[in-house]
């Protein structure tokens, strides 16, 4: 079991529309160490998912600093898409999602050398998910 677990969502109404991300992280007591929820203006749902991801990362760093290097991380997402991209099982072809996967794995390399991707169902990622419509319903 990862003893730092984070769950990442990102969404837009619209598609193209209005996007929002949501980060939850838990300890392996289950103590929540970080909830965040961010708009981040006009994008897509693969934006969002990739924003989320590297937002969660960024401040997971921050919260527990150099120490989450020696920790195994677990970054729980429900998209299938970015999950396997970020594991290079699948190519990119939007553009626009490079440089989210570029900073991406310089915080892996840097930061998260114990960081394992699963895909969830959206079921299992309620937090995340209701962190990314609480955001969107109060814009």
């Amino acid at each position: 079991m990862a003893e730092i677990t984070i769950f990442t969502d990102g969404g837009a109404r619209g598609n193209p529309g209005p996007a929002a991300i949501g980060i939850y992280a838990v300890d392996a007591a289950g103590s929540v160490l970080l909830e965040h929820s961010e708009i981040i203006g006009n994008s897509t749902n693969n934006i969002a998912e990739y924003a989320a991801v590297a937002t969660g990362l960024q401040l997971l760093k921050q919260k527990v600093g150099k120490a989450v290097k020696e920790k195994t991380v677990e970054l729980k997402l429900d998209s299938e898409l970015v999950k396997k991209q970020l594991n290079g099982e699948y190519q990119i072809k939007d553009a626009g999602l490079v440089p989210y996967f570029i900073e991406i794995h310089n915080l892996r390399v840097a930061h998260f050398p114990n960081l394992t991707l699963t895909h969830v169902p959206r079921a299992e990622n309620k937090e995340a998910d209701r962190l990314v419509n609480e955001a969107l319903d109060a814009t």
